[in-house]
């Protein structure tokens, strides 16, 4: 994978570069925001940091978004809940905060590669596992631990939501858009409910992320 590194700190960059060479990505580095903004056409998934020099990563993901759907993860020290919701409504792809495993940044690497590659060929996945649950997307059937789990055709349907964007941040508005029709105040309550319902009947901890602020996010 060619990966553009947008890091301004030498000594993080080094570092990072070396290591994702090591399984086989070609890595690029630059240290200015007005360089990837020139240079992310080149790169298949693109590593940004905020603190950059020049010009705020916030503002380069959003002028990258306005030409491109170049897949953007950004890696950052900067962990608040309002700027961790402002980069993924901006388009963000994933959102990582310093200091990170290896392991972990290769892996959700991998995923939103993987997710790109899925949304670009217009195909989805008929059925998604997450661990011990496995969803049937086209059969609308659910089993968690090699057990079948009976939900209500709405918890089906938030559930569903989710698990055709895995791995991604869904934003409250968009399950309640897709589910009801319309992101009505009267339907948040109702989605609550569903969620404490679906969690509940799945019984796996971790499965289903409530990203504070912004919405949820089916496992990885």
């Amino acid at each position: 994978m060619r990966v553009l590194l947008v890091e301004d700190d030498d000594g993080v960059a080094g570092a990072l570069a070396e290591s994702l060479r090591t399984p086989g990505h070609q890595v690029t580095r630059v240290a200015r925001g007005m360089d990837a903004l020139t240079r992310h056409r080149e790169a298949d998934l693109v590593l940004l940091d905020l603190g950059l020099p020049d010009v705020d990563g916030l503002d380069v993901l959003h002028r990258i978004r306005q030409v491109s759907a170049v897949p953007v993860l950004v890696l950052t020290a900067r962990g608040d809940e309002r700027t961790v919701v402002r980069g993924l409504r901006l388009g963000a792809d994933d959102y990582l905060t310093k200091p990170v495993r290896l392991a972990e940044l290769l892996a959700r690497m991998e995923a939103v590669a993987r997710r790109t590659a899925l949304r670009q060929s217009g195909e989805a996945p008929a059925t998604v596992r997450v661990g011990d649950v496995e969803i049937d997307l086209g059969a609308r059937r659910v089993r968690s631990g090699g057990r079948e789990v009976a939900l209500t055709a709405k918890e089906f349907d938030v559930l569903a939501v989710l698990a055709a964007r895995r791995g991604t941040a869904v934003s409250r508005q968009q399950v309640m858009d897709e589910v009801w029709g319309d992101a009505h105040l009267a339907v948040s309550r109702s989605l609550d409910v569903h969620l404490t319902q679906l969690r509940a009947k799945l019984a796996t901890p971790g499965l289903v992320v409530t990203i504070r602020g912004y919405g949820y996010r089916l496992g990885e």
